[in-house]
C-alpha cells in the first residue's frame, strides 16, 4: 500500500502512519495491487476461469472496452457514492444480505432474520415505505419482493450485479464507507456501534471482496475489481478495461467527533489520528458531516418524514435539534421535515417535541468548526478530496473559502446534495460533480441546469447510484412509455450487447422494475439516451478522466508559502484582557485559537514585516467576529510609502481571499476603515503568498 509524503507533516506524524500501514497490511494483506502486476486468465480476459454455482447471471456479451480514445483519454463512467457494504455498517442488520459470500449466493441473498415470515418486523424498510408494512423475505432463488427501487434495506450490490454496471461500461466506482451509531443503537444489531470500527471493517471486506473476484481469474491481480489508491494506479486499471475502485468515508462521527450539547467529544489529536489510519487504509474521500450535527460541521437537512426522524436522531446522538436562521445569501439548505412516524417521536423523552421552523430561515446556524478547519487542512496535507454534500451551506462555503486560498483542487460533490449555486466554484478550484441516480428525465433536467458550465470548464459528468444509501432509486416507466428500453440493446461504448439481468428465478425489467439493483445501471443510462440523445450519455462517458483529472491535480498540490508566518507585526491598537493576550503576533503564529483584536474603533491597522522584499499577489483573512465592513490591503517596500492593492466597502467576515496583480512589497498592512460590528477588528490568522 503506497503512501502519499505530506510537506507538513511532522516526523512523529510519519512514524504513527507507518504504524497504521504496517497494521493495515497485516489486516488485509499486501493491499491493492499495482495494474502492471495484474495478468490475463485462459481465455476471454473478461470472463473468469470459474465462477461459484449457483450464481447470479451477468446477461453481458462482448468485450470491455480498453485502452483510451483518440485523444489519449479513458473512457467509462464514474458512480462516484456507492455503499457495497453498508451491510457491515449500522450494526450489520440494516441492509439485509451480502455483496458477496464464500458459501455462496444462497447465503449471500437473504434477509434479515427479523423480518421473517412477512416483513412486519422489519422496523426500518416500513418505517421509510418500502412496502405496504409486509414483504416476502425470501431472496434467492425468488426474489418476489426485493431487491426493489424502493426497498431502501435490502442488498442492491451483489458483486455480478456491480459486475454487470462495469460490463456496461463503468469504470469508476467509489464505495463509501458508511454507518451511524445512533441508528445503529436502536435497531436490532449483530455487533457494536461504534463508527470507526464499522469504518475499518467495511475497508477489509473491500479488500476481501477483491480477493472474492481474483480468485475466479487465477489469482492476485487478475480480477476485473481493483481498488485503487492514487490517479496513476487507477487510470492504468481502466485502461486494461477493469473497474478502479476508490474509497471513501460518509458516515456521522468520523474519528468519535461528536458533539453533546455543543461540546466536542475529540480533539485535534484525535483527527490526526483518525486521517492518519484512513488514509493508511486507502480512503481517499470523505465527508466531514453526515446527517448530524457534529463537532467538526453542521449538515445540511434531510426533507420529508426522513428528514423529521433524522432530527429526532441528532437530538438522541448530541442532545440538540436542528436550529436555524436566515440566510446570508442565496443558497439555503432543504427544508426540514417534520412530520416523523410515530415509532420515532415515541424515541424522544417524556415532554420533549421536535421544534417547528420559521419558513424565512432556511439555513443551519452551524458552519464549519474550527475542529473542523483542522480537519479540512489535514486532508489538504494528505491529499485526499472533500466531498461537500451533506454540509451546510454556512458549513460549505467556509469550506470554499479555504480550498480557494489554498488553490485546492480536491472538492467533489456526488450525489446531489450540494446547493447547486455552488457549482462554479467547485469547477473554477477543478473539482468533480456527479448527480443523483434520478429517474432518466430528472437526471437529463438536472444536468441541463449546468450543461454550460461543463462546456465553459471542460468536464465530463458522474452519478451517484448511492445503491444500499436508504435513498430511493428511479421507478418503472412502464414497457408502452416512449422511452421504455428495448432489450437487447448495445452499450454506450458499443462494445457489448446487454439483456435483461436474471437472478435465480427473477428476471429484472428495468421498465417494469426500475433501478433495483446495481447492475440495472447500464439499463438506465440507456434509458437516458432514449430520453435526451447521446450528449448525456457522452457527458457520463467523459466522467472517468474528469474524475481522475480532479484527482490527480489533488495530488500534484503544493501548499503555499505563507510569508507572514512569524513575521514581525505591529498595529494601531490590542485589545487588553487580563488573561488572554491579543497581540498583533497572534495573528500570523499558525494557530486559529488565538487571535489579534484592536481597539472598539474604526480606522485600526495590523502590519507585517516580511523581513525582505517579495512579489505579493494573495493575501488571505481569517477574521473573528469582530470583522472589518470596509478595509484596505496596502503594500509598501520601505514602511513609509504606501500603495493600495485591494479593497472592499462590501466585507462579510469569515475567510477573505484578496487577490491582485503581483508587485514588489517588504511590508503588509490591513488597513480597517469602517467596523461591522460594534466591536474593533479581530484577525484569527493573515496569510500572504507569492503568486
Amino acid at each position: 500500500m503506497t503512501t502519499r509524503p505530506s510537506p507538513r507533516r511532522s516526523g512523529g506524524r510519519s512514524a504513527l502512519l507507518a504504524l497504521f500501514l504496517a497494521l493495515a497490511a497485516l489486516l488485509f494483506g499486501s493491499g491493492p495491487v499495482p495494474a502492471a502486476a495484474a495478468g490475463a486468465a485462459t481465455g476471454a480476459w473478461w470472463e473468469p476461469a470459474s465462477r461459484p454455482s449457483p450464481d447470479s447471471g451477468i446477461n453481458v456479451t462482448g468485450a470491455p472496452f480498453t485502452g483510451t480514445d483518440a485523444q489519449g483519454k479513458v473512457r467509462g463512467f464514474v458512480d462516484a457514492h456507492n455503499h457495497l457494504m453498508s451491510n457491515e455498517g449500522f450494526g450489520g442488520r440494516l441492509i439485509c444480505g451480502k455483496t458477496f459470500s464464500t458459501a455462496g449466493i444462497a447465503d449471500a441473498l437473504k434477509d434479515c432474520p427479523e423480518h421473517y415470515p412477512d416483513g412486519r418486523g422489519a422496523l426500518f424498510e416500513n418505517i421509510t415505505g418500502g412496502a405496504d408494512g409486509t414483504h416476502d423475505p425470501v431472496g434467492w432463488p425468488s426474489f418476489k419482493d426485493w431487491p426493489a427501487n424502493n426497498s431502501l434495506t435490502h442488498q442492491q450490490n451483489y458483486y455480478a450485479w456491480v459486475e454487470r454496471a462495469w460490463r456496461g461500461g463503468q469504470r469508476v466506482l467509489v464505495n463509501d464507507l458508511v454507518t451511524n451509531g445512533l441508528i445503529c443503537s436502536i435497531l436490532p444489531r449483530d455487533r457494536g456501534c461504534d463508527e470507526m470500527e464499522s469504518i475499518r471493517l467495511q475497508a477489509k471486506k473491500t479488500y476481501e471482496l477483491q480477493d472474492y473476484v481474483d480468485g475466479m481469474y487465477g489469482g492476485p491481480g487478475r480480477g476485473w475489481f481493483r481498488i485503487v489508491t492514487d490517479s496513476a494506479q487507477a487510470r492504468s486499471v481502466i485502461e486494461q478495461g477493469k473497474l478502479a475502485v476508490v474509497l471513501g468515508v460518509e458516515t456521522s462521527e468520523p474519528f468519535g467527533c461528536k458533539q453533546i450539547l455543543d461540546i466536542a467529544q475529540c480533539d485535534k489529536a484525535d483527527i490526526d489520528r483518525g486521517l492518519d489510519e484512513l488514509y493508511g487504509l486507502g480512503v481517499r474521500s470523505m465527508f466531514l458531516c453526515h446527517k448530524f450535527d457534529n463537532a467538526l460541521c453542521g449538515v445540511r437537512f434531510d426533507q420529508g418524514t426522513i428528514g423529521a426522524a433524522v432530527n429526532i436522531g441528532q437530538f438522541l446522538s448530541t442532545g440538540t435539534f436542528w436550529a436555524t436562521e436566515r440566510c446570508t445569501g442565496p443558497q439555503h439548505d432543504n427544508p426540514i421535515g417534520l412530520n416523523a412516524a410515530p415509532v420515532m417521536a415515541s424515541k424522544l423523552p417524556a415532554g420533549v417535541s421536535a421544534p417547528t421552523y420559521a419558513s424565512d430561515a432556511k439555513c443551519n446556524t452551524r458552519g464549519l468548526t474550527r475542529l473542523g478547519e483542522h480537519a479540512l487542512k489535514g486532508m489538504i496535507d494528505r491529499g485526499m478530496m472533500l466531498e461537500l454534500d451533506h454540509m451546510s451551506v454556512k458549513a460549505a462555503g467556509r469550506a470554499l473559502d479555504i480550498l480557494e486560498a489554498e488553490e485546492y483542487p480536491g472538492v467533489l460533490s456526488t450525489h446531489s446534495w450540494m446547493d447547486l449555486d455552488w457549482t462554479e466554484r467547485l469547477y473554477r478550484l477543478g473539482g468533480f460533480v456527479a448527480q443523483y441516480m434520478h429517474g432518466a428525465e430528472g437526471f437529463i433536467g438536472e444536468a441541463g441546469q449546468k450543461a454550460d458550465l461543463r462546456k465553459k470548464y471542460g468536464v465530463g459528468l458522474g452519478y451517484g447510484t448511492d445503491m444500499n444509501g436508504v435513498g430511493g432509486w428511479p421507478g418503472p416507466v412502464g414497457p408502452d412509455a416512449p422511452n421504455a428500453v428495448k432489450y437487447p440493446f448495445r452499450s454506450a461504448d458499443g462494445s457489448a450487447m446487454i439483456d435483461r439481468q436474471v437472478t435465480g428465478e427473477r428476471t429484472w425489467d428495468l421498465n417494469t422494475d426500475g433501478a433495483a439493483h446495481n447492475g440495472l445501471v447500464p439499463d438506465w443510462i440507456e434509458q437516458i439516451r432514449l430520453s435526451g440523445g447521446q450528449g448525456v450519455v457522452d457527458e457520463l462517458a467523459d466522467g472517468a478522466e474528469s474524475y481522475l483529472t480532479t484527482w490527480k491535480s489533488t495530488e500534484k498540490h503544493e501548499p503555499g508559502v505563507n510569508l507572514a508566518m512569524g513575521a514581525a507585526t505591529s498595529a494601531s491598537s490590542s485589545e487588553w484582557h487580563p488573561f488572554t493576550s491579543y497581540a498583533p503576533g497572534r495573528a500570523v503564529d499558525g494557530d486559529t485559537g488565538t487571535r489579534w483584536a484592536s481597539d472598539w474603533s474604526d480606522g485600526q491597522w495590523l502590519r507585517m514585516d516580511l523581513g525582505a522584499v517579495h512579489r505579493v499577489g494573495k493575501v488571505t483573512l481569517d477574521w473573528e467576529r469582530a470583522y472589518a465592513r470596509e478595509y484596505r490591503i496596502e503594500l509598501s517596500e520601505n514602511g513609509t510609502d504606501w500603495r493600495t492593492a485591494w479593497s472592499t466597502t462590501a466585507g462579510d467576515g469569515g475567510y477573505d481571499t484578496a487577490e491582485f496583480d503581483s508587485q514588489p512589497a517588504r511590508y503588509v498592512r490591513i488597513q480597517g476603515v469602517r467596523r461591522a460590528t460594534q466591536w474593533g477588528y479581530s484577525l484569527h490568522e493573515v496569510a500572504v503568498h507569492r503568486t
